[in-house]
């Protein structure tokens, strides 16, 4: 599919210069677009076994139909057919992992081939869970989001979701076997691996931007970042989630529905570089802008409580300070950020005095 190339643009005179760059490239590689094949300013479109709309996507009517229309399999090599279409829509099927069960184990020669009525079960309900398969919103860096995870015996499952004007609507699914699971004999550690999974499978979406909020219906986990360090195995993964910018929220079992079952202000996030002091006169005004911006008041308000949560931000002679990747980096408000650029652009023209 490398030669199927998508320029996406938000709007029309966007779009003619994206194609003209793209064209250029193609032109000094030395390589030509078939005109025939070309479709330009398109609202919708096929792609890849995908529907892509404004709206979202969804799979193709006709590879639905076809999973919709499949015989009932006979053999490995009909399991094997059937679950190789149905897995490439996988990430539209809530529980999709759980559901595929008994004819996943069909799958193995070195399994006897026997239809049960589990197989049969699982079978009819995937076809089901195709044809009800929920559009699936492209991902928006700009949206409020959230990533839920649960991890049972077998597995684990996750939904990555976004707040749009008509409340929340999911980007993704996801589950995974993983046998490491059942070899933890901690319900904590189980959730933790889940979460780390998905940060490694969603890193694209969740690494560069402002915080996100991940729903666990473990509630001690919430507190992971208090708790001790018992293996090098949960060293290492408390190393790569704090990475991340994010808030761990507990959401009892029954309310966690979407992971439970899968098993489960979002601006760029900016790394502050600055070479002048922090002095008196900023601190106020820094002060002012936590307690008024929308994304931080609350948090700037615990913080500053007697009783602070876990978090990955503390506080530090009234500035807000995120820890991330081994340092301290400086939260700056909204109502700050320009000040802070004149004051950094208008002192000297060192490198060291831009903010990225």
């Amino acid at each position: 599919y490398l030669d199927d190339i998508l320029v996406y643009s938000r709007t029309l005179d966007e779009h003619i210069v994206h194609l003209r760059v793209v064209l250029n490239r193609l032109r000094l590689a030395k390589y030509k677009a078939n005109l025939d094949k070309c479709e330009f300013a398109k609202q919708e479109l096929e792609y890849l076994g995908h529907f892509v709309t404004p709206k979202g996507i969804r799979p193709l009517v006709d590879k639905i139909q076809a999973i919709v229309d499949w015989p009932e399999p006979r053999c490995t090599t009909d399991v094997r057919s059937f679950m190789g279409l149905a897995g490439y829509y996988q990430r539209f099927v809530e529980s999709y992992s759980k559901v595929a069960t008994p004819l996943s184990r069909l799958q193995s020669p070195k399994v006897p081939f026997e239809s049960d009525d589990a197989a049969r079960g699982a079978f009819t309900t995937l076809k089901a869970a195709m044809q009800a398969a929920p559009a699936l919103r492209i991902y928006d860096p700009t949206l409020p989001t959230q990533v839920a995870t649960d991890a049972s015996g077998y597995g684990i499952g996750a939904v990555l979701e976004q707040c749009h004007e008509d409340g929340w609507h999911p980007v993704e699914y996801f589950s995974q076997k993983v046998p490491l699971v059942n070899t933890l004999d901690d319900a904590r550690k189980k959730e933790l691996l889940a979460f780390v999974t998905v940060l490694k499978r969603w890193r694209h979406f969740l690494l560069v931007r402002r915080r996100f909020k991940w729903n666990t219906d473990n509630n001690p986990l919430t507190f992971y970042k208090t708790q001790d360090t018992v293996t090098s195995t949960i060293g290492r993964w408390m190393y790569y989630i704090d990475q991340f910018d994010f808030d761990p929220c507990h959401i009892p079992g029954p309310a966690n529905r979407a992971a439970d079952a899968l098993s489960r202000r979002p601006d760029f996030c900016a790394i502050v570089t600055t070479a002048f002091n922090l002095d008196d006169d900023l601190q106020p005004h820094f002060v002012k802008g936590y307690k008024s911006d929308p994304t931080y008041s609350k948090l700037y308000a615990e913080l500053s409580s007697d009783h602070p949560p876990a978090s990955h931000y503390r506080m530090s002679d009234g500035f807000l300070l995120l820890h991330t990747r081994g340092k301290d980096l400086l939260v700056v408000p909204q109502i700050a950020s320009y000040g802070l650029v004149f004051s950094a652009n208008s002192t000297t023209h060192d490198f060291r005095h831009t903010l990225a």
